[in-house]
C-alpha cells in the first residue's frame, strides 16, 4: 500500500510543475478567498513543499508572490461585491452570504477592534481561522472605503502567505519526499483550522450542560 501512495504521488517533472502549478494556485486562491470554501491556507502550505524541492531557487519566492497577490485580489473582489450589497436597498447575494459565515458574537467581536485598531486589525483577521470574514463584515458595516481597506488588506496577505507558506516549508524540511511533506502540512493547516470551530462546539457543550 505505501508503495502505491509512493507511485502515484511521484511528482511530474519541474517544468511541468511550474507550468501547471503557479496559475491553479493562483486561481484557487483567488476564488478560496472570493467563496470561502477552499482550504487556501492548505493549498499554500503544499505549493511550499513542492517549492521546497525544486532546485530553482526562486521557487518559494514566487509561491508566496502567487499566493498573497491572489488572495489580496479575492478579499478586493468580494470586498466590492459586498459594498455594492450595503448601498442597495435590498442588499445582495454577495452581502448575505458574507452574513451568513458570521456569527453575531465574532461580528461584534470584529466591531470592537476594529473601532480600536481600525484597518491594521485586517491582518490579524487574516491569520486567526475563521477570523476574516466577521472582520470584513465589520468593515462593511462601517462603511469602510474601498482603497483604505486595500492599505490594511496587503500587509494581511503578505502575513497570511508568509505564515503557511513556513507551515509548507517546515513539512518539507522534515521529509526526504515531497509528497510526505504535502500530507503533513495539509494535515496541519486542516488542523489548525478546524480547532476554533471544535473549541466553541466544546463551549458550547459544557455552557449547554
Amino acid at each position: 500500500m505505501l508503495d502505491f501512495i509512493r507511485q502515484t504521488a511521484t511528482l511530474p517533472p519541474e517544468s511541468t510543475q511550474q507550468a501547471v502549478g503557479y496559475p491553479s494556485l493562483f486561481l484557487l486562491v483567488a476564488l478560496g478567498a472570493l467563496v470561502p470554501v477552499v482550504p487556501t491556507g492548505a493549498l499554500v502550505s503544499s505549493a511550499a513543499v513542492v517549492a521546497f524541492h525544486q532546485s530553482s531557487p526562486f521557487s518559494l519566492l514566487i509561491v508566496f508572490a502567487v499566493a498573497s497577490s491572489a488572495a489580496f485580489l479575492g478579499d478586493i473582489c468580494l470586498y466590492w461585491l459586498g459594498q455594492r450589497g450595503v448601498r442597495s436597498k435590498n442588499g445582495s447575494k454577495w452581502l448575505r452570504a458574507i452574513s451568513d459565515r458570521a456569527a453575531p458574537e465574532r461580528l461584534a467581536q470584529a466591531q470592537r477592534k476594529l473601532d480600536e485598531h481600525g484597518a491594521m486589525v485586517l491582518v490579524l483577521s487574516r491569520l486567526v481561522p475563521a477570523g476574516r470574514i466577521p472582520v470584513m463584515l465589520a468593515c462593511l458595516l462601517g462603511r469602510m472605503p474601498l482603497r483604505r481597506f486595500a492599505r490594511g488588506d496587503v500587509p494581511a496577505c503578505l502575513a497570511w502567505a508568509a505564515t503557511y507558506q513556513l507551515i509548507g516549508i517546515l513539512g518539507g524540511s522534515l521529509f526526504p519526499e515531497p509528497w510526505q511533506g504535502v500530507v503533513a502540512a495539509v494535515g496541519l493547516t486542516l488542523l489548525i483550522s478546524g480547532a476554533p470551530a471544535l473549541w466553541h462546539r466544546l463551549r458550547g457543550r459544557r455552557s449547554g450542560r
